[in-house]
């Protein structure tokens, strides 16, 4: 059953109970991206760690030429002065 479907069944039924309608499918994606990145935080302060790190190391690592994804970053020996 695709998503849509589901929300149409959802909202049959709550016309038929009386209820209040479900929320249109894709409707709070945002607010839920939102309250995870929330969450992360507040857990990063419970447990006594910076709540920032992974975002601005990707930042450092792409300045100063590297790659974004994991892994190592293969750079070229820098000449001797």
């Amino acid at each position: 059953m695709s998503v849509t479907q589901q929300y149409l069944l959802d909202t049959y039924r709550a016309a038929q109970q009386g209820g209040p309608t479900p929320p249109a499918p894709g409707r709070n994606d945002w607010q839920a991206v939102r309250e995870v990145r929330e969450y992360g935080r507040f857990r990063a302060v419970v447990e006594e760690r910076p709540a920032h790190g992974r975002l601005r190391a990707a930042l450092a690592r792409l300045a100063r030429g590297g790659r974004l994804s994991g892994g190592s970053v293969a750079r070229s020996p820098r000449p001797l002065p």
